[in-house]
């Protein structure tokens, strides 16, 4: 049976992320020695987590166990898998999940041209051994390996990150196969035998819970919810992430998005449309918001026109006045 040093090096245009390109000039650092170190880590790169978050995550990497992250689209789930490789020095290696992902997709396949073509040649050249026929064709030279598979090859810069994102999408079908992968780092191949992992790759799986994940998943996973930001930790990843807002806007924008957050809406404002809010009132040279330019820009905050709508009219102007108030008290 081989290892997964054994497998071949070959990489498919649809099974690597694109993050890895610059992989060569990076570095393996050592796992952090502490829940502090691990915020300091993420810190690092930008990535400011709460004290809880650190913790998961520190006994995640100390343990081998995968992380299980849930929370609301946008709040910063796939980030942190992209944080963890850049900081670690590993490898980032992600598998998009969506309805219908099969093994195919997401493990491995056989490259069947190649196969036909090894087919013809070796019949042309006389060669009537089915048994060694058969052997040959399905070697390790015709396997085209896809995520899951390439996270259980050995690396120098050790075991790399496997994001598997937005496994809520899939069916469960596919979460029934992830067990093997998860709980023993290993898939089977019914033509070859198991490829098993020398070292865990550093597993992190996000869920925004459209539907609900198996608990047999789910316990092979350290689990935490991945929520909103308090004001002061939006305020000071605002800054982190968007340099060239001002200090009274970035106050203003992160007051506005944690008063967004209260209303009935469909889709709150993630963590995500809050930078991309400030980036675009700074590419407009805003220094301060106003009703007009809040109902101007909503679409970069709300994705949904029901949402859009309830905030016009006076809405805006009173939710501005609000925050503009709640600042005021704080100076």
């Amino acid at each position: 049976m081989p290892c997964a040093k054994d497998l071949p090096n070959e990489r498919d245009k649809t099974g690597r992320d694109d993050y890895i390109a610059g992989m060569s000039n990076i570095s393996p650092r050592p796992l952090p020695a502490s829940i502090d170190a691990t915020v300091d880590l993420l810190a690092g790169a930008d990535y400011l987590a709460d004290r809880s978050l650190g913790t998961v995550l520190y006994l995640a990497l100390k343990m081998g166990r995968p992380i299980f992250l849930e929370g609301e689209a946008g709040v910063g789930k796939t980030e942190i898998a992209k944080v963890l490789s850049a900081t670690l020095g590993r490898r980032l290696i992600r598998l998009q999940c969506y309805e219908g992902l099969d093994i195919a997709a997401a493990v491995y396949e056989w490259n069947y041209a190649a196969q036909m073509i090894a087919i013809r040649v070796a019949e042309a050249e006389g060669e009537h051994d089915r048994e060694r026929l058969e052997h040959d064709v399905f070697s390790e030279r015709f396997l085209i390996k896809r995520p899951l598979l390439q996270a259980l090859e050995a690396d120098t810069a050790g075991a790399p990150v496997l994001l598997i994102d937005e496994i809520d999408r899939t069916d469960e079908a596919f979460e029934a196969f992830l067990l093997e992968v998860l709980a023993d780092f290993q898939v089977t191949i019914p033509e070859m035998g198991t490829v098993k992992a020398e070292r865990p790759p550093v597993v992190v799986i996000t869920s925004n819970r459209t539907r609900e994940v198996h608990d047999a998943l789910k316990r092979r996973c350290l689990y935490h919810w991945v929520g909103y930001p308090n004001a002061e930790r939006e305020l000071a990843i605002v800054r982190a992430k968007v340099p060239g807002v001002g200090k009274r806007l970035s106050q203003q924008v992160v007051g506005f998005v944690q008063a967004l957050r209260k209303q009935d809406l469909f889709k709150a404002p993630g963590v995500a449309e809050t930078l991309d809010w400030a980036g675009a009132l700074s590419e407009l040279d805003v220094t301060a918001l106003d009703p007009a330019t809040v109902s101007d820009t909503l679409g970069v905050l709300l994705k949904y026109q029901d949402d859009i709508a309830r905030l016009e009219g006076s809405k805006v102007k009173e939710l501005l006045d609000e925050v503009r108030s709640e600042l005021r008290a704080a100076e």
